[in-house]
This record gives C-alpha cells, sequence and structure tokens, in this order.
C-alpha cells in the first residue's frame, strides 16, 4: 500500500456534521474521503431553522452549499455510496462499500444519523416533518399560536407539553390512551389550559402533509394545525454496532468528550449522539470532532 492510498481520516455520513468535519479536517491539509449515502434526517422538512446566517433556507439547498465549500478544498473527496462494514487492522480501518469498493484510513468518523421509528397510524407518515413536527427549536417558531397537540405520556408528554406551551397557549396533550402522568402532572397542566386527552389515535386526516383532523377510536375528532411528538428511533448505520463500540441507554452513540467512541480511532458527531437534533448542533458536534481528530494525528505523528 503506497501513502497515497492512505487516508487520514474516512467520514461515513456526509450530511452537517460529516461535512463540518470534512471542512476542518480539509483545511487542516488532512486528506479525507467522505462516504455519502444521501439519507439526511432532516430531509422531510421544508425548512431548516435556528442556524445562523442560514436561517429559513431548505435543506436541500443548505446541504449544496455546504458540500461545493468543503470540496473547493484539494484533499476532500467526496463519493456517493453506502459503507457496508468497517475493520480494524494494523492501526488503521479498511471501509467496505456496496459497490465492492475498499478504502483504508487512520482514523473513522461515523456522522451518519438516526431513522425515526414511524407509527403506522393512517396519515401519520404524511405529515413527518411538516405538520408533526419533533423540535420547537427547529420550527415552533412558524408555529406559533397555532391550535396545536403534543402526543406523549408520562414523564415525556407532561415535559413536551410544558415545553411547548412557550409557543402556544391554545395546546392539548394526547396521551393516546390512558394517561400516565401523575395527578400532580395533570393538575398543573390543566392550570396552564392544556387539556389531557386520552382517547386513543386511529387515524390523522391531512392535505398535502398539513394536518386537518385527528381521529379516535372512540371519541369525536380534534382538530389540532400542528401536532409535537417523540418517536422511537434506530441508528441510521449498523456498523458502529457491528465494531462492538459502546451506546447510551438511550441508544446513541457513546463519545468522550473528545468526541471518540469506545474503539480507539473511531468517532463519531451528529445526531447519532444525542436528543437535541439541530442542524447548528450536528455542524458544531463536527467541526469540533475534525480539529480533534487532527490533533491526535499530531500526537501519533511527533510520538
Amino acid at each position: 500500500m503506497e501513502e497515497k492510498d492512505l487516508y487520514d481520516v474516512i467520514i461515513i455520513g456526509g450530511s452537517y456534521a460529516g461535512l463540518s468535519a470534512a471542512l476542518a479536517l480539509g483545511r487542516s491539509l488532512r486528506y479525507v474521503l467522505v462516504i455519502d449515502s444521501g439519507n439526511p434526517c432532516n430531509k422531510l422538512a421544508p425548512h431548516s431553522h435556528n442556524f445562523i446566517t442560514n436561517d429559513g433556507v431548505t435543506p436541500t439547498e443548505l446541504h449544496n452549499h455546504a458540500k461545493e465549500q468543503v470540496l473547493a478544498y484539494p484533499s476532500v473527496t467526496f463519493i456517493e455510496g453506502l459503507a457496508t462494514a468497517v475493520e480494524p487492522k494494523n492501526n488503521t480501518f479498511i471501509v467496505a462499500t456496496e459497490s465492492g469498493d475498499n478504502y483504508i484510513s487512520r482514523k473513522i468518523l461515523f456522522a451518519t444519523g438516526i431513522t425515526d421509528t414511524l407509527p403506522i397510524t393512517p396519515g401519520f407518515s404524511d405529515c413527518w416533518g411538516k405538520s408533526i413536527l419533533h423540535c420547537p427549536y427547529c420550527h415552533g417558531y412558524e408555529a406559533k399560536g397555532k391550535k396545536t397537540a403534543v402526543i406523549g405520556n408520562g414523564d415525556t408528554g407532561y415535559e413536551m407539553a410544558k415545553t411547548i406551551r412557550q409557543w402556544t397557549a391554545n395546546l392539548t396533550l394526547f396521551t393516546n390512551g390512558t394517561s400516565t402522568l401523575t395527578p400532580e402532572e395533570t393538575l398543573k397542566l390543566n392550570t396552564f389550559n392544556i387539556t389531557v386527552v386520552e382517547n386513543t389515535i386511529s387515524a390523522i386526516e391531512e392535505e398535502n402533509g398539513y394536518v386537518k383532523k385527528v381521529l379516535f377510536e372512540d371519541a369525536t375528532p380534534e382538530f389540532p394545525e400542528v401536532i409535537y411528538t417523540q418517536l422511537p428511533f434506530i441508528q441510521q448505520c449498523s456498523i458502529p454496532e457491528d465494531l462492538g463500540v459502546e451506546f447510551t441507554d438511550k441508544g446513541f452513540i457513546y463519545v468522550s468528550k473528545y468526541m471518540e467512541t469506545s474503539l480507539p480511532g473511531v468517532y463519531a458527531a451528529g445526531d447519532c449522539l444525542s436528543l437535541f437534533r439541530s442542524v447548528a448542533h450536528a455542524v458544531s458536534s463536527g467541526n469540533k470532532a475534525g480539529a480533534i481528530i487532527n490533533k491526535k494525528l499530531i500526537e501519533e505523528q511527533f510520538a
């Protein structure tokens, strides 16, 4: 193997965290390969918000502009494809892809995001990312004051309803079945005019992805314009699990304060790490990971 065949870093995942890391590494004169399958977490959102200088642009526009800037650095290469395996070997890593190509690097960065597990409720998937939302910091301002519902139960539903109350006083909590809130939680919500509806949701009527009506199995419909909820998720990429890296109890990749996983030489950034899912957070963690990896490579060279 010649030196030119060895990348300093292979980044698996080329959305905001991956591109941000690639930018930091490209500006550090590192030889970087970004492998991207083209499935960003916010692909269904019509606009991206709460990212300074780019508030309100479309995810596609933001990604394309970022990619253009990153690829202005000649040491960074971007390929569209799916990484299928990573094999540690002799202080390097061999990355296999679906196309049958293999690439070798000194370090690996996973910026692979997560995939929400959508319920089978009719109409839900059509609204996800448009009028059924996960993050008020990303979309709350555009939905301020609207008739709004939260789907959730127990402490999770209570905390989300408390949070969403900041953006609208016209709020209902759908527990989608028997409430598991404490009596104290229910009383507190009622004090703020937040009604708790315990009926089971049967379907969501929508038009072009925007909620028109919520149907229940045994009750009259409700008519929220916007719904917030938190969904279960899976890691979009199974390779970290295949490698045996540690995960948190919530299902995120565990990293140290230096963005390194439990497997030396393997790092992670972006939505695969945290419930705080936003473009700004992804860019920040990618930038941090890129700088830390460069520093690690320097230390190894001097050692």
